[in-house]
């Protein structure tokens, strides 16, 4: 198993970062759309129009450092404390299925994430 860790480890990280990466540039082609769902949310969020550049930033710009393995700690941490804020906030409805699993779905990642936070990006990353 020690042989295969690096391989494992870039893998996990390619997997890690694929849904940020398509996230934020999906909302990087729709902001409006994306500040509209930030407005259902169960918390009223503070002027969701200019929060959705900050969803947008961090999505990208942490689904890419995990990718490449640069600085892949700090943005594990960022990016699983965004995802279970995502979670409670656009999730948690209970009684309703599909959103049950979303936000099983949510605590997953977070945990992939800080396990990579834990254990850095193997021995192809930088940190």
């Amino acid at each position: 198993m020690t042989a295969l860790h690096p391989i494992f480890s870039l893998l996990g990280r390619i997997l890690l970062s694929a849904i940020f990466i398509m996230g934020g540039f999906n909302k990087l082609m729709n902001p409006a759309g994306t500040a509209g769902y930030m407005k259902t949310s169960l918390v009223p969020l503070p002027n969701p129009e200019l929060l959705v550049w900050g969803v947008i930033g961090l999505e990208l710009l942490g689904g890419l450092a995990i990718l490449f393995g640069v600085l892949s700690r700090s943005a594990a941490l960022a990016l699983a404390g965004f995802t279970l804020v995502a979670a409670v906030l656009f999730h948690w409805k209970p009684g309703d299925q599909v959103q049950h699993i979303m936000f099983m779905k949510n605590l997953a990642i977070a945990g992939g994430l800080m396990l990579l936070a834990a254990n850095g990006p193997g021995r192809w990353g930088r940190g």
